[in-house]
């Protein structure tokens, strides 16, 4: 059952603003003042996230609860990347994946995120796996990569080790306030926490009129007065021009890529469970559409394992494949409010 975005903390995108063009995909406000309803208070707020930039643009007729809540959706994606990072020793996850018990406290952003690995690669058939962080290491992630920075030596990709555990997301489940699992399996965040974490802030901005959040790459649109928003779907290479543009109202929007987390040696940051290597399928980059982020994150994920033959079946709310040769596909939208 996929989790509730709008009660439960459940890719990639950019909001149109100034100066940063560094996602997969930008979402443009509504310009004519016609679109929007009259006496508007539009704010934009832009702040460092998950080793990125998260983007936040609303408005409605009240500023005071404007602003609330966009403080509110702030607060949820700084409290996702305290608690969900690998990359701090100190955090939730970490201590998590250091622990020897089979049962380990934790807490409800931690747990969420074990019950949306479960579910992910359930959903996936297993292509989306989030106990992969060993072959994810072994590639050289080790540490935050910012997209477009030096590559240097710690990036070459190392020789393979055998290939972790397949499936361990089978053997990991939530009871009470404990996660269970074998001692060993180790948690990925990755783009299921910045799915989540776009959930949690569009339940947070839920009562203004015209929202929209990139959570570092992954978009929600949404509002009470139903307006359309332009989101350009960029070229899988900084500095691409879009291949796409989509028009939408109410939805959520990912890409998952193999182009922009990239190293020397041949590394990337998709890991194909099936082999525990860098993904080679024939495709580069998916951008998925669905009503949630948690959902567009795994389906983007999972269309681009399955391959130009079998992407279609992940996205049955449109999306927008490329493929290796360079060959756009794209997927009719089928979301409410939404078009090509």
């Amino acid at each position: 059952m996929t989790p509730q975005a709008d009660t439960r903390p459940a890719a990639a995108s950019r909001l149109r603003l100034p100066a940063d063009r560094t996602h997969c995909h930008r979402s443009r406000s509504p310009s004519p003042a016609a679109s929007r309803p009259p006496t508007t208070v539009e704010l934009t707020e832009r702040f460092a996230c998950f080793g990125t930039t998260v983007a936040v643009v609303a408005s409605g007729e009240d500023g005071a609860v404007v602003r609330t809540a966009m403080a509110r959706a702030r607060g949820v994606a700084l409290d996702v990347h305290h608690h969900l990072t690998r990359f701090d020793p100190a955090s939730d996850l970490c201590r998590l994946n250091a622990d020897p018990r089979r049962a380990v406290p934790a807490g409800s952003l931690l747990r969420r995120l074990a019950e949306a690995a479960r579910w992910a690669g359930e959903a996936s058939g297993g292509l989306v796996d989030a106990t992969c962080l060993p072959a994810l290491e072994d590639a050289g992630y080790r540490e935050h990569f910012e997209p477009g920075g030096g590559v240097g030596p710690r990036w070459q990709r190392a020789l393979r080790s055998p290939a972790p555990l397949a499936g361990g997301w089978r053997l990991l489940r939530v009871s009470g306030t404990s996660i269970v699992r074998p001692a060993g399996v180790r948690l990925d965040s990755g783009g299921l926490a910045k799915g989540m974490a776009a959930d949690l802030m569009a339940h947070a901005l839920r009562d203004c009129a015209a929202w929209a959040v990139d959570c570092a790459g992954d978009v929600r649109l949404g509002g009470t007065a139903d307006l359309e928003r332009a989101v350009h779907v960029a070229g899988p290479h900084a500095g691409d021009d879009p291949v796409h543009t989509l028009h939408l109202r109410a939805a959520a929007v990912a890409t998952s890529g193999v182009t922009r987390r990239a190293w020397a040696g041949g590394g990337h940051h998709l890991i194909d469970p099936r082999t525990g290597s860098p993904a080679d399928t024939g495709l580069v980059q998916v951008t998925a559409l669905a009503p949630t982020g948690l959902l567009a994150e795994v389906r983007a994920k999972a269309a681009l394992l399955s391959g130009p033959g079998g992407a279609a079946d992940f996205l049955p709310d449109g999306g927008v494949a490329v493929t290796s040769a360079g060959a756009i596909h794209v997927h009719l939208t089928t979301l409410r409010g939404a078009s090509r």
